[in-house]
């Protein structure tokens, strides 16, 4: 296992990162051999960051993670995440506060290394998104945070990078977050690169920017574009995070994009982590699992190594015409 740089905060963070989701489920939907082995698979590959949130099987993969860790003897760096609604009488801050401390419950923990807004942030606010002023104005998240952080509760602050890329630019730009998880995937790398005009889907151009700028980590998240590039097989937790696309388009790139490259780099799931890995940006990439053999493939891949530098060349011309010549 390569370790990074993550941001400024010091920590080197595997490159692999396991994530608790419910897409890949397996914390979640596994019974409870396979999720201590599951654990026990990536520990013992290298991997020292585990990844999590309130939201994740409605507390479910929070609650696993407080029995599983303990007894794997590990101690590895640990991220969750709160939402809040910005329509409560209650104060985001005070809300944030709350959030954890039920988190923390579930965690059987004191504290976390890494807490993180599940938001998304726009301009307008209404469901889940919230506006850059209810990030940071006063009584809002960054101030929830910090106030966690001053407690000891907390080590470090993050966002999720989704919503309307101007608005997460505005806030990486005001310094006072450590971290992002940044929607970065090779049918969708926009957030890390100018993308051609003939391309589609919702463009986050500048987020990587503007995390390089701010010495933020990037921690890359839907990585296999919720299964889609992975297999062609469906569980349906299949979710579309983005604006400009469909599951239907997606699975259109997704094949243009093997028909281009061959099979010769890995199975898709190995070139989707190989892909985002060939970004010396990336801190590191959260990876979801279904099952065993995916957390022995992802430990695999990462030891392959980057993409050549070839394949990302026939990527590029699959951007150039929005891979319509091998749909």
């Amino acid at each position: 296992m390569k370790y990074r740089s993550f941001g400024r905060t010091g920590l080197q963070v595997s490159e692999v990162v396991l994530g608790g989701g419910n897409v890949g489920g397996i914390l979640i939907h596994s019974d409870d051999a396979t999720k201590r082995e599951a654990v026990r698979r990536a520990l013992a590959g290298g991997i020292n960051w585990i990844d999590t949130a309130a939201q994740y099987g409605d507390g479910k993969s929070e609650q696993a993670l407080g029995w599983l860790l303990p007894q794997s003897g590990a101690t590895p760096y640990l991220s969750t995440k709160v939402s809040v609604d910005a329509q409560s009488p209650v104060s985001i801050a005070d809300q944030i506060g709350q959030r954890l401390d039920e988190g923390l419950a579930r965690l059987k923990r004191a504290s976390v290394d890494l807490l993180q807004l599940h938001n998304r942030i726009g301009a307008a606010p209404g469901g889940r998104v919230i506006t850059v002023e209810q990030v940071l104005g006063k009584d809002g998240v960054a101030e929830g945070f910090e106030r966690l952080r001053d407690r000891g509760l907390i080590r470090h602050m993050g966002i999720t990078a989704i919503g309307e890329a101007p608005s997460i630019c505005e806030v990486l730009g005001s310094g006072r977050f450590d971290s992002a998880q940044v929607y970065y995937n090779l049918l969708n790398p926009s957030a890390a690169r100018a993308m051609p005009s003939a391309w589609t889907g919702q463009n986050f151009s500048g987020v990587v920017d503007a995390c390089r700028r701010n010495d933020v980590a990037i921690m890359a998240i839907r990585i296999y574009a919720a299964g889609v590039i992975a297999t062609d097989e469906r569980h349906g937790r299949e979710s579309i995070l983005t604006a400009d696309t469909s599951l239907v388009e997606e699975e259109r790139k997704a094949r243009a994009v093997f028909e281009a490259i061959g099979a010769e780099h890995g199975t898709r799931a190995q070139v989707a982590l190989r892909f985002v890995l060939s970004d010396p940006h990336v801190s590191c990439a959260i990876i979801g699992c279904a099952e065993l053999r995916h957390v022995d493939e992802a430990l695999q891949a990462q030891a392959m190594g980057p993409l050549p530098a070839s394949v990302l060349a026939r990527l590029e011309t699959l951007y150039e015409r929005d891979f319509a010549q091998m749909s």
